[in-house]
């Protein structure tokens, strides 16, 4: 099965005034949008900024939360290390919020991210310490098109459950990929025109897979894809609204 979700059913987020405007696959259950939480996905959002902006000092507990520069520059605070740090085009940020830490972004002009909410069972990581870790674009191992960040030889290492996240880079190819059972898939297009199992797709499309046995990825041009593979059947109670 492949579900589609267009970015008009995505959910919509902003701040200030629109200087950086958000598309959410999974946005928070207040904010409407096609897809809900699932597997142990809590919430993603693709950001974007128009002007530099700054997005204020705001709370973080028991999720894990990451975010991938897929652009530009940002730089980033937090109460853990209390001071800013600068961010670049395939950094990630891995911020396990644990018993509760603050944070704060500022996303330059043009630059875009990802911020991505895994729960790592939150009866547990409610009373863990957080912590908090930077890892460079060199830092992912590349297996040929695929760039792995988490999960096979990737440094990152998170609590959540079955996890896998890594960018797929191709052109003019068909690229095939075995799927794991009792996964899901979930996938961001962010360029591009591909077919996927003979279904168009295009940039900013979100695809939620599950018992597929195989993708096919027929592209005539630059394609970049983001994918996270996470349970079907997690073993702990996930937070939902």
């Amino acid at each position: 099965m492949i579900e589609i979700i267009k970015k008009s059913e995505q959910a919509y987020g902003e701040f200030n005034n629109g200087e950086i405007i958000e598309n959410k696959p999974i946005g928070f259950p207040i904010e409407g949008g096609k897809l809900k939480p699932y597997s142990n996905l809590f919430y993603w959002a693709y950001a974007e900024a128009s002007v530099d902006s700054v997005i204020g000092l705001h709370p973080h507990k028991g999720f894990e939360i990451i975010s991938v520069v897929l652009k530009g520059t940002i730089k980033h605070y937090d109460t853990l290390i209390d001071k800013w740090i600068d961010l670049k085009e395939g950094d990630i940020q891995v911020i396990q919020s644990g018993s509760g830490v603050s944070h704060s972004e500022a996303i330059n002009k043009d630059a875009a991210i990802f911020q991505i909410w895994l729960d790592p069972n939150l009866k547990k990581s409610f009373h863990q310490k957080a912590t908090y870790k930077d890892y460079t674009a060199n830092d992912f191992p590349v297996v040929g098109n695929k760039k792995v960040l988490i999960g096979e030889n990737s440094p990152v290492k998170v609590d959540t459950e079955g996890i896998k996240m890594f960018q797929l880079s191709l052109e003019n190819e068909t690229f095939n990929m075995d799927l794991e059972t009792g996964k899901y898939y979930s996938i961001y297009i962010l360029s591009g025109n591909p077919t996927i199992n003979n279904k168009a797709v295009e940039k900013p499309d979100f695809l939620k897979i599950y018992d597929e046995q195989e993708l096919s990825i027929n592209t005539k041009d630059q394609t970049q894809i983001f994918c996270i593979s996470s349970p079907k059947n997690v073993s702990y109670p996930t937070y939902r609204v």
